[in-house]
């Protein structure tokens, strides 16, 4: 129950190098998220090495802290990452030409640490899903209407 083992896939009316060129503009990131605050890149770009940081606001009664170190990226197609904060895991997005778009397919775990998350697990762990798989569902939503507002395949 301490934690989050997630699989999903996605479509993006862009091919997969302006996609990529999308993702790394770090600095809209709150502009395109509500629910992400304080965030920040040590460097420019999707690039190994990088360090991004940042604070996940989730529709439940919890604040996330993450960091996050690319240790793989192969522009446009393979974004490795290691997660650690209030949450320690593994995430990966690979990106693939399909049907004129983009597809994305993101993996990833991530192990409860911080003492609230883990409580909360215990006692509300459907809840915590639930409220992971908003800010998912938020994200890919926003990414669509801002990030790629004016883009065009």
């Amino acid at each position: 129950m301490n934690r989050i083992d997630y699989r999903g896939a996605f479509w993006f009316p862009v091919r997969p190098g302006e996609l990529w060129e999308v993702i790394e503009q770090f600095d809209q990131f709150e502009s395109w998220w509500a629910w992400l605050q304080d965030f920040g890149a040590e460097a420019d770009g999707l690039v190994a090495g990088n360090a991004l940081h940042g604070t996940v606001i989730p529709p439940v009664p919890y604040w996330l802290r993450l960091d996050i170190r690319l240790e793989r990226c192969v522009r446009p197609h393979v974004v490795e990452a290691t997660v650690d904060g209030d949450v320690r895991g593994f995430a990966a997005f690979r990106l693939e030409p399909v049907d004129g778009g983009t597809r994305v397919e993101a993996v990833w775990w991530l192990d409860m640490r911080s003492t609230p998350l883990r409580v909360a697990a215990l006692v509300a762990y459907p809840l915590m899903r639930w409220g992971h798989d908003r800010v998912v569902e938020m994200a890919v939503v926003g990414f669509r209407q801002r990030a790629l507002a004016g883009t065009r395949s």
